[in-house]
């Protein structure tokens, strides 16, 4: 067979007999090497930086290109060449609109070729290393991109790109930065040549077909075309459901979308040549991956109108912006479906199949559906045939997208400043548009006032500028296929010009887009089961703090609480009451109630083992730790190193009922973890048996024992006085058993605190504290700081259960303490432990906020009075305003002791400052992040100390990732 004039371009490294047959994961090229020693490559440090990416990148490429799939049979090395196989006219046509998508030059040995008038790839990443995070999964041989936020731990891949960055990178997104969704691992291949790798074309059809990669980039057997396609996850946006109430989907952010350039081969022509039997009933089309996954292979089907349209642009491709697919996006061969869900492009395509009725995968039949808003989590589950009939109505499948928009900029925390801004200056709104079934955005409105009166945006289309291209124009081996037809198969970009004296007095920024259907986005949100199709109003709220601006977008991907949506559920706001939560007077009957959410299971049902108190006891230690929780048994080995509290968390509960302190403090997604360590329900006389004693050793509940703090055990300290430091913050002062008794506190450790509720009297409030005590050597006393959350009815604010309770106990009361937990320890003189692995550190960057001081007081000091301890020490403290600052005292005078001065630092900034502030200005953003703290230098030893609001956590986390800090140098209190 003659070669396909790809492969004539490509350095080949020798002919396919010399080819090594090799069993391996379907890898990008750079990869083998790799695979001998994952981690040899250079670290890669990420930056939202293009240029500082591409110099800690082994290769960058110009676009486009094309590779070599070939492994060579000395080395296994592989190559990747710059090749020119397209014409363009020398229009440019540069608009400032839309966010730049960057176009690139090539040159031709006696020539510079013009740039196209549409835009091209930004320059792809090449990338080697093989990340820690994937080294323990099935996909441990496949280099990823550090920057893609994880959405379902480390395996399987599910990411999005930072909203920021996808959108910096303006019309079409990197492969490195597309964003992924896998249902397992990514499937394997035995060929010598990925070229070889064959999918089947079989059914109700005349002529069945096999075809394999090579053949179908033979220019000579098919047409290959080349063009843009937008694809979007069905989840994208489905946090902001899983706020209002839990879905059984994980939280995609707004970054669930990425475009691309395809180049492959039309569905419509490989059917018309296979023959579908129409008149024995065939009507549809299902897809089947190569993909191993609990429920078979993923597959799932179009209708088979669709498929036989040119007009809808269904592609079955093997290049993604001009370069081999990546293995996380079908490597090496893909359907893409422009105008559909992403869930309908099935990847690593092995099987095309012309059937009668939709596809019978289980995955089509039980994921990417809108059932009615009645379906609740549980109700979904049910074996009974009348939910079986539910889930297998066709109606309530998703094929074509709905119409969606999201403000990009301003983003999530950005801070507009006011000062010194001229009569008439503006902001400028962006983000992105799409629709689906190939209809244009033709919409987009802004509104100041929630709906009382809109706007226009500017739309800016940037794949009109492929149906510029000349007739018969090739791009990446295939002919430019876009000027003839009208769908539109891609995003949009829309902006608007705000002036910054109506930004001022607005509370919120709302927008809503429309398709030439007339379709409209909707001002409430749909919740389904599976929180997919999400596309409510897309509402940026604005803080006023001084003289700037701070703008908060509803969610931010993941399980962080961030984001306008969980602060008001937080504040007890309503969510689905109209106003986005927000006390509207004279609605109060409008409210629409959020119906009963059940309680999430914590036991696996097909666990029937009983456990007496004697097999529990024997398991009351740090190996292999048991515990209970409303009678039932868990084994919490599998979890000692991850838990977040630490080990000691653990082992602290082990052989005992710790039902209050666990419902007290864990989340719902903790709870839902729990049928996986579940091994055992305890008899009936071993749980009042463990009841009725409240220790296994009476020598711990003592009063004259030397260490006041238990691990198992709970023990009362007296209330002496009550100290105010600010007005919302008061120090407790406590009295131990009796005066020589210490704390027991290691530094770095927090402390649990018991209260009785004063609402339900049988019930317990329990939070974690860490003290401004020195644990290890004061003796009789206990000093805890503490911010008090006071509820405010004319805002509707409940306020804080813990903090008001603590503030209204009388003196000489008592409250119960527990501990210590947590997983970080400093030790003195640079060493420290993280869950029990020993550490040495030259230098502490501690970040704090708020009452977030402690534990980072609780280092300082330990390092301070030690004339021993050489270590450095930056402390970062943000406060909106002065009197916000906690023991700024007691951190300057740590910093006054230390010699030499300069080896400790104390740095505060505040975000509302007054006139005659000194020091830092501003939030602790990225700006100040890069500036005080900077790049992770690799001969340092340094480690970064965490303690704050969870918004604030997750910022300087992102921001550092960027910096190339790594997970194991920055710990969170």
């Amino acid at each position: 067979m003659e070669a396909p004039a790809l492969e004539q371009r490509q350095s080949l490294h020798g002919s396919s007999e010399r080819q090594q047959r090799f069993t391996s994961l379907i890898l990008p090229n750079g990869a083998a090497a790799a695979e001998k020693n994952p981690m040899a490559a250079a670290d890669y440090c990420p930056s939202d930086n293009d240029n500082d990416i591409d110099e800690l990148t082994s290769t960058r490429t110009a676009s486009p290109t094309t590779t070599d799939f070939s492994s060579s049979s000395d080395d296994n090395s592989t190559t990747l060449e710059t090749s020119v196989n397209y014409s363009h006219s020398s229009n440019t046509n540069t608009n400032t609109s839309c966010p730049p998508s960057p176009i690139t030059t090539t040159k031709t040995s006696s020539s510079l070729i013009s740039k196209p008038s549409y835009p091209l790839p930004p320059p792809s990443t090449r990338l080697t290393t093989i990340l820690p995070t994937d080294l323990k999964t099935p996909d441990h041989l496949i280099p990823r991109d550090p920057r893609l936020i994880r959405l379902t731990g480390s395996h399987p891949f599910n990411v999005e790109p930072p909203l920021t960055a996808l959108f910096e990178h303006g019309f079409l997104t990197p492969q490195n930065l597309h964003y992924v969704r896998n249902h397992g691992p990514v499937p394997t291949s035995v060929d010598d040549s990925l070229l070889n790798w064959e999918f089947t074309v079989e059914g109700l059809v005349e002529h069945p077909l096999t075809i394999s990669v090579r053949e179908l980039m033979d220019a000579s057997k098919w047409d290959n075309v080349t063009y843009p396609v937008t694809l979007v996850c069905a989840g994208n946006r489905r946090k902001e459901q899983n706020v209002l109430r839990k879905s059984k989907g994980f939280s995609w952010g707004a970054g669930g979308l990425s475009t691309a350039l395809w180049t492959g081969v039309g569905l419509s022509e490989i059917l018309a040549k296979a023959k579908p039997l129409t008149k024995k009933g065939a009507r549809y089309v299902c897809f089947e991956g190569a993909d191993q996954l609990p429920n078979g292979t993923y597959g799932t089907s179009v209708k088979l109108a669709w498929a036989m349209d040119p007009h809808k642009g269904i592609m079955v491709a093997h290049k993604m912006n001009g370069e081999e697919l990546h293995p996380d996006h079908g490597r090496p061969v893909r359907v893409v479906v422009p105008g559909q869900i992403g869930g309908r492009s099935v990847k690593w395509l092995k099987r095309i199949v012309v059937t009668k009725g939709p596809s019978e995968n289980w995955y089509h039949v039980f994921d990417n559906r809108v059932l009615p808003t009645t379906v609740g989590p549980e109700e979904s589950g049910e074996k009974t045939e009348e939910m079986e009939r539910v889930w297998r109505d066709e109606r309530y499948a998703i094929y074509d997208l709905n119409v969606n928009s999201v403000i990009c900029e301003p983003g999530h925390g950005e801070v507009v400043s006011l000062r010194g801004k001229e009569e008439g200056e503006t902001y400028r709104l962006r983000g992105y548009a799409y629709a689906g079934g190939g209809r244009r955005v033709t919409r987009l409105e802004v509104t100041l006032d929630q709906g009382k009166s809109w706007r226009l945006a500017g739309i800016e289309y940037p794949e009109d500028r492929y149906r510029e291209a000349q007739d018969g124009e090739e791009l990446f081996g295939g002919r430019l296929d876009v000027s003839w037809r009208e769908s539109c198969f891609c995003w949009c970009f829309w902006d608007l010009e705000i002036p910054l004296s109506e930004l001022r007095e607005a509370k919120d920024v709302c927008i809503r887009a429309m398709d030439e259907s007339l379709a409209l986005q909707p001002k409430e949100m749909y919740w389904s089961v599976l929180g997919m199709m999400n596309n409510p109003w897309f509402r940026v709220v604005i803080h006023h703090e001084g003289d700037t601006l701070r703008f908060e977008h509803p969610t931010q991907p993941m399980l962080t609480s961030d984001g306008w949506m969980d602060r008001v559920k937080k504040e007890g706001g309503n969510l689905a009451n109209g106003f986005w939560g927000e006390k509207v007077p004279g609605a109060e009957e409008n409210v629409v109630k959020q119906g009963p959410v059940k309680e999430i299971s914590m036991v696996d049902d097909k666990v029937t083992r009983l456990i007496t108190l004697e097999e529990l006891r024997q398991h009351d230690g740090e190996e292999e730790p048991w515990f209970v929780v409303n009678g039932q048994v868990y084994d919490g080995t599998p979890f000692l190193e991850g838990h977040p509290g630490g080990a000691a968390s653990i082992t602290g509960a082990a052989g005992q009922d710790v039902t209050d302190e666990f419902l007290a403090i864990h989340s719902e997604n903790a709870k839902a973890m729990m049928p996986t360590y579940h091994i055992g329900t305890l008899t009936p006389s071993a749980l009042a048996a463990l009841k009725s004693s409240s220790t296994s050793d009476p020598a711990l509940s003592d009063p004259s024992r030397p260490i006041f703090l238990q691990s198992k055990t709970w023990n009362s300290a007296i209330l002496t006085s009550k100290e105010s430091v600010s007005p919302d913050t008061k120090i407790f002062h406590f009295t131990l058993s009796h005066p020589a008794q210490s704390i027991g506190l290691p530094v770095g450790q927090h402390l649990m605190m018991r209260l009785p509720d004063p609402a339900k009297p049988t019930e317990s409030i329990i939070r974690a504290y860490t003290p401004i005590s020195d644990g290890t050597s004061e003796r009789g006393t206990l000093r805890v700081l503490v911010k008090i959350y006071y509820a405010s009815p004319t805002e509707d604010i409940k306020g804080g259960q813990m903090t008001q309770a603590l503030d209204a106990l009388a003196v000489g009361k008592a409250v119960e303490f527990k501990g210590p937990v947590g997983k970080f320890v400093y030790q003195g003189r640079g060493v420290c432990s993280v869950n029990g692995r020993e550490r040495k550190v030259k230098r502490f960057v501690m970040i704090c906020g708020g009452s977030g001081v402690t534990p980072i007081y609780q280092v300082l000091r330990a390092v301070a009075v030690d004339e021993q301890d050489g270590t450095e020490c930056l402390v970062l403290d943000g406060n909106r305003v002065e009197g916000d600052i906690l023991m700024k005292r007691e951190l300057d005078e740590l910093v006054e002791r230390v010699k030499p001065e300069g080896r400790c630092r104390v740095k505060y900034t505040l975000s509302r400052p007054g006139e005659e502030w000194t020091g830092l200005r501003g939030r602790l953003d990225k700006t100040m992040l890069e500036r005080e703290v900077g790049e992770r230098d690799l001969r340092e030893e340094t480690m970064v100390l965490l303690c704050g609001p969870e918004g604030m956590q997750n910022m300087v986390r992102e921001v550092l990732k960027g910096l190339g800090w790594k997970d194991e140098d920055v710990l969170v209190f």
